[in-house]
């Protein structure tokens, strides 16, 4: 009987690109002849290196007798909104932002979306000074402008949020713009820094098209309400206003001014969990050595990626895990203002950089920032990671250096007399970090550091440098909404939204949300 099958099958790493094995296993499968496999479609590619015989999980579509639909071609095709259609001002222009707009746009609405920093082409240009000069354009930098934080740091697609919506919609509408398909199969995708950038600029291009407005430089300053204290817009620090019949609040987790400018206009906010720590950088050859179970010096197979890791546990109450791991990638200097030092991690398409990095970092509750409740009250969280990062300069010696250790003296508590080869371009300074790091920080590092070396061996080797600090992996605050409604529980009209409001730990979860929140916006 003609027919179309999805099937899952698991080959060895040198037939996984080898159509004529697909054919026999999936005939075997299906307990049919191979020669009534008409057509054959990958839909999904994994790598499994738990054993040392790496094995590829593949699932493919088949057509039995018959051939299968014509591939969809995704097209970034939206209806225009009239002019006299529902305003909603959508202040973020990161995934959250981007795809709450281009929602918004297919629900008959009008998005306004007003960004900080510049466009994405123009934001390159600002990378250069931070890098070079250790100057930090302070709205226009790794963390701001349009995209988002993601746009130069990287770009990975992965997340476990897939009960939060349709995580494939987030994909089909990436690749409409301009994203590799790949992202549509692998098993962990990502887009890489230098392929972004030309995405959300085309996501831009669709907004406008469809009779969105997209503004840059255009710095939140005030909330504005109307007579019922209903909140009806917002000012920019260039004096304009801008108003609509909703708010949505997609600014990220570096917006620190936001979260002031809240708590100064009594706005409710809450204390959350977030993380800290440092980069972890070691040779990309050696960890690939160490996933894929091949000795040191062995050139790693041509359909092999790089490897990546992911490791967690738990010591004396904190998580102690690596964040945002960037396989083939750089360490990036990741700041928002000028007296601070903050590391991120971005890999390009390839992932071809001799080098590996991950965030390794251990969580924060709120009892942990009690020292800055007097001064600082809601924003105690916030000051934590600020003094973290101001201690980062000043040890690092200023002009974006980072303060570096070798791992093993980390343990060994002993400052390092060399540092290993880093792709940090400011460049680093030997510092004590198990020292200017808070004791509760520094010793569950340590013991999960053991604890991970032992579980993967060769992890810890003076080979691998530590990176200080990474401070910016969520937002220490939530600010708060309604379950049904998803607006803030005592001003009507705000849709808090995405990373920097605490709803989501990714570009997925963030545009998933940002889609949500336009939805209920629309509504």
């Amino acid at each position: 009987m003609n027919r179309i099958e999805v099937v899952d099958i698991i080959l060895a790493l040198e037939l996984s690109e080898d159509q004529q094995a697909w054919r026999k296993k999936i005939a075997r499968k299906l307990r049919v002849h191979p020669k009534q496999i008409v057509e054959m479609r990958l839909r999904k590619h994994s790598i499994d290196a738990r054993q040392r015989d790496i094995k590829v999980q593949l699932r493919i579509e088949v057509g039995i007798g018959m051939e299968l639909e014509p591939e969809p071609e995704y097209q970034a095709n939206y209806t225009a909104v009239a002019e006299s259609a529902k305003r909603i001002i959508i202040v973020g222009c990161g995934p959250a932002g981007m795809f709450a707009a281009l929602r918004a746009i297919e629900l008959g609405c009008k998005p306004v979306v007003l960004e900080r920093g510049k466009d994405a082409s123009a934001r390159r240009f600002d990378l250069g000074p931070i890098m070079r000069q250790g100057k930090v354009i302070e709205d226009s930098n790794y963390c701001f402008g349009e995209g988002g934080a993601g746009t130069y740091s990287d770009g990975k697609l992965y997340t476990r949020a897939t009960k939060r919506g349709p995580v494939h919609d987030v994909y089909q509408t990436l690749v409409a713009h301009g994203a590799p398909a790949r992202i549509l199969t692998d098993a962990h995708p990502h887009i890489g820094s230098n392929l972004l950038p030309n995405v959300v600029m085309a996501m831009r291009k669709s907004i406008i098209d469809a009779g969105g407005e997209v503004h840059f430089g255009a710095k939140v300053v005030e909330f504005l309400k109307d007579e019922n204290d209903r909140l009806r817009g917002v000012g920019t620090a260039d004096g304009r206003e801008f108003t609509g019949h909703a708010v949505i609040l997609a600014t990220g987790h570096s917006a620190r001014d936001i979260y002031s400018l809240l708590a100064k206009q009594k706005v409710l906010l809450e204390k959350k969990t977030f993380a800290v720590g440092v980069r972890i950088e070691h040779p990309q050859p050696l960890i690939d050595s160490i996933q894929y179970h091949y000795q040191r010096g062995t050139e790693r197979p041509r359909i092999l990626p790089a490897a990546r890791y992911r490791l967690a546990c738990k010591i004396g109450g904190r998580g102690v895990h690596s964040f945002c791991m960037c396989p083939g990638g750089f360490i990036v200097p990741a700041a928002t203002e000028n007296d601070e030092v903050v590391v991120n991690g971005m890999s390009l398409a390839r992932r071809d950089s001799p080098f590996a990095n991950s965030g390794m970092v251990v969580s924060v509750d709120p009892e942990d920032t009690a020292d800055f409740d007097c001064e600082h009250g809601i924003l105690s969280g916030i000051a934590f990671q600020k003094w973290m990062e101001v201690l980062a300069s000043k040890t690092g010696g200023g002009v974006q250096k980072a303060p570096g250790q070798r791992v093993t003296d980390f343990l060994n508590e002993k400052i390092s007399a060399s540092l290993p080869d880093t792709s940090y371009f400011p460049g680093l300074t030997s510092a004590p970090l198990h020292e200017i790091m808070p004791k509760f920080i520094a010793s569950r590092m340590q013991t999960g550091l053991k604890k991970f070396g032992k579980g993967m061996r060769g992890y810890i080797t003076e080979e691998a440098g530590l990176l200080g600090f990474e401070t910016r992996t969520s937002s220490p605050l939530r600010i708060p909404r309604n379950e049904g409604d998803l607006q803030h529980p005592e001003l009507e009209g705000l849709y808090p939204c995405g990373e920097g409001a605490g709803y989501a730990g990714g570009i997925i979860s963030a545009a998933l949300d940002g889609m949500k929140c336009a939805e209920a916006a629309a509504s």
